[in-house]
């Protein structure tokens, strides 16, 4: 597993961020905050994403408070934002 090239970012990650999700401060990350109708529709959204991230084996860092439910993403095996970052926040992204 490794970090994103410059190239790669520009062709994967630059749509994600049209998309909402934002770069984390002082880290290589992204992160993006989801907001549902109450707090079954986002534990289900997490409960989605749990179950791909598994299979996976990558997992987000979230918080979750009644209906918001924040995700950060970054590979800590390689310290980086890596191809799997971009495909679960895309499919994140898909379950709206």
């Amino acid at each position: 597993m490794s970090t994103l090239t410059e190239a790669q970012r520009q062709t994967l990650i630059q749509p994600l961020l049209a998309n909402g999700w934002a770069m984390v401060n002082q880290r290589d990350a992204i992160i993006k905050k989801y907001e549902f109708k109450d707090f079954n529709q986002a534990f289900g959204f997490m409960t989605r994403v749990a179950l791909k991230a598994d299979k996976m084996d990558h997992h987000p860092e979230w918080f979750n408070v009644y209906n918001r439910v924040e995700v950060t993403l970054s590979t800590h095996d390689c310290g980086g934002l890596s191809q799997r970052d971009v495909d679960l926040a895309t499919f994140c992204d898909s379950l709206l």
